[in-house]
């Protein structure tokens, strides 16, 4: 924990009366009951203190956040490693040192700020509150600040980035991750999400300056000082504007009966999918009443994250059958991700998986292109990237198509950072994709986005209509002519990190000292990649080709098979997943057998590697 000093009017003597016998923690307590000026999470603390709570103490006040796949994310609530006024005022004032030392124009280019409708009463936080002072510590430092004066999707602070010329943002959310969660998510002048070395770096400046500064609590500043300016009109305007880049058939769309119902899950999306629908000649989709509004508490789902699939699309897929209403299409709280249902036939729902709704874009995305491109155009210059954990989908297209594909590690930030280098070099990106159903169509904005992906789904369906075509005939189509690509994706939950760290290093020490297992029940294995450490047996130094990530947990085999399954803790939850994949060559078209090989492979992987009843993991709910 960084030291900035003495500080604060807290009576010293009433700390040393409530001395927990254990400095650095009398020391942790005494800088938080200094420093924070909000009365909840002081109590909090407080209350802990008198009631000899000192594990718990030790919990929240001893370790910091860490940046993650999207940014700070952590429970709302007191504590040094959770997400709160105080956290967020440290954050951003180590943001503004980190700025100014990279940057000599930072104050006249600017930072944006937008927010979700996320909030805790017992805490009294909010997200708006808490990007309220992220402003202020930067207009107390005369910095100008692009504060959105409403809630906005997530994609809207990257694009605003580039749009202003600012030289970073923050967007205070926690996507779809459970009601009591927030977030601090930072991205670079680039408009991507920020990477190594700024995060480490940032995350150095915050140790440096804990201690608030004058003028740092005056979440008052946005509403009175000059250098505040709200964007929200000019970027909603312009992201509108753009979107319709990545609009081709307009005059079908003002045509269609197509009918389309859209649910924003308690979260932002609502205004701005209408709005999105609108620029694109559609009828604004059918809302479901009860989750249009944002609600902190997200009431009528169990959890807020539509990638649940049909359990939590309850209330949107009963509105679809009375409204007669063939698609459905649902963003998450922030409106950066996407999840589609359509209708079939015989009356039941298909809920599309992250990776069959990216083969539908992947195919939509390519054959645009070749429809309205010129005659002298070079399919050799464009790109489509997807994370490691995602589908080989686009990849089968690719190969037969001509086009470059391109893997990541996983988190949208990967993804970000290398469409813009290969933007500046001259190539053209099409989409982008993460299996946790994060598009990215075109790039207007370098991280995944639910509003667009939800007009190009809608105009995709209208177009098959006119074909006679559903998306999910379309998607056979596909995969009979690339080749089908069966995959499956699931998590176990785990709250002990050191149980996660032994069933990662037995996996590294499987057959004896730093040897990794050679099979899998009775499933041989070929290759395996260990992004942790940087170890990939299919390389002929054994090194591996994406960068080392050594604060996450991942491992990749690849089955005799052609089975592909990796193992990796998330970002954001306290998740072990697990993603598989069987790819079949064009023409190998016997799907069942694809599916029942997969997943005896998926149950080998689970009780040989994972051993949940050992390990006391809890399995997904269905």
């Amino acid at each position: 924990m960084g030291d900035c000093g003495a500080a604060g009017d807290v009576n010293s003597n009433v700390l040393v009366a409530r001395s927990t016998g254990d400095a650095q923690l009398d020391k942790a307590v005494w800088q938080w009951l200094s420093w924070d000026k909000n009365q909840k999470t002081k109590e909090q603390i407080e209350s802990l203190l008198q009631n000899g709570k000192h594990k718990e103490l030790r919990e929240r006040l001893c370790c910091r956040l860490t940046f993650g796949t999207a940014g700070l994310r952590s429970a709302m609530g007191a504590g040094f490693c959770y997400i709160n006024d105080l956290t967020v005022i440290q954050s951003t004032q180590g943001i503004y040192k980190y700025l100014e030392r990279n940057f000599s124009d930072f104050k006249q280019r600017g930072f944006v700020v937008g927010y979700d409708t996320r909030g805790q009463v017992t805490s009294n936080c909010s997200s708006k509150k808490l990007a309220k002072l992220t402003a202020a510590v930067l207009l107390a430092k005369d910095v100008l600040v692009y504060f959105f004066s409403t809630y906005v999707p997530t994609p809207f602070v990257p694009y605003a980035v580039q749009q202003l010329g600012a030289v970073a943002g923050v967007m205070i959310t926690a996507s779809h991750n459970r009601k009591e969660d927030n977030g601090y998510k930072v991205y670079w002048e680039n408009g991507a999400q920020i990477t190594s070395p700024h995060d480490k770096e940032i995350i150095k400046c915050i140790e440096e300056c804990v201690e608030p500064w004058n003028g740092s609590w005056n979440e008052n500043l946005v509403d009175t000082s000059p250098l505040r300016q709200d964007p929200l009109k000019k970027i909603c305007d312009s992201y509108m504007e753009d979107l319709t880049k990545i609009c081709y058939h307009r005059e079908l769309n003002v045509q269609t009966n197509l009918k389309f119902v859209h649910t924003s899950f308690h979260g932002v999306g609502h205004d701005y999918v209408q709005l999105a629908f609108k620029a694109f000649g559609f009828q604004p989709p059918i809302p479901v009443p009860e989750q249009k509004d944002p609600d902190p508490d997200f009431s009528t789902v169990k959890c807020p994250n539509p990638e649940e699939g049909e359990s939590v699309l309850e209330l949107s897929l009963r509105l679809a059958e009375k409204e007669n209403a063939k698609v459905v299409v649902a963003t998450d709280p922030d409106a950066d991700r996407l999840a589609v249902a359509e209708q079939q036939e015989n009356g039941c729902w298909k809920v599309f998986t992250g990776n069959e709704l990216a083969a539908l874009f992947g195919w939509w995305m390519f054959s645009r292109w070749k429809e309205n491109c010129s005659q002298d155009a070079d399919v050799s210059r464009v790109y489509m990237l997807a994370t490691t954990v995602s589908s080989k989908i686009l990849k089968a297209i690719a190969l037969k198509e001509g086009f470059h594909f391109e893997e990541t590690l996983p988190g949208f930030k990967w993804i970000g950072s290398r469409v813009k280098n290969l933007l500046a070099n001259g190539k053209e990106v099409l989409f982008a994709f993460e299996e946790s159903i994060g598009f990215m169509c075109g790039t207007s904005v370098l991280d995944k986005d639910g509003v667009s992906a939800a007009v190009v789904i809608a105009e995709m369906a209208t177009y098959l209509q006119g074909q006679s075509l559903s998306l999910a005939q379309k998607l056979v189509d596909i995969y009979e002519t690339y080749g089908y690509h069966i995959s499956k994706t699931s998590y176990f939950l785990c709250y002990d990190p050191a149980t996660i760290k032994r069933i990662f290093e037995r996996l590294r020490n499987f057959d004896g000292p730093q040897s990794y297992p050679k099979c899998c029940g009775i499933y041989n294995i070929l290759h395996v990649r260990d992004i942790t450490t940087g170890y990939d047996s299919s390389q002929l130094n054994e090194k591996s080709v994406l960068p080392v990530s050594k604060s996450s947990q991942m491992i990749t085999f690849s089955f005799q098979n052609g089975c592909v399954a990796t193992l990796r803790t998330s970002g954001t939850e306290p998740k072990i997943k697990y993603y598989a994949e069987m790819c079949a060559v064009p023409g190998h078209s016997d799907r069942s057998v694809l599916e029942e090989e997969l997943q005896k492979l998926i149950e080998a992987l689970i009780e040989n590697f994972l051993e949940p009843d050992k390990n006391g993991l809890t399995w997904r709910s269905a």
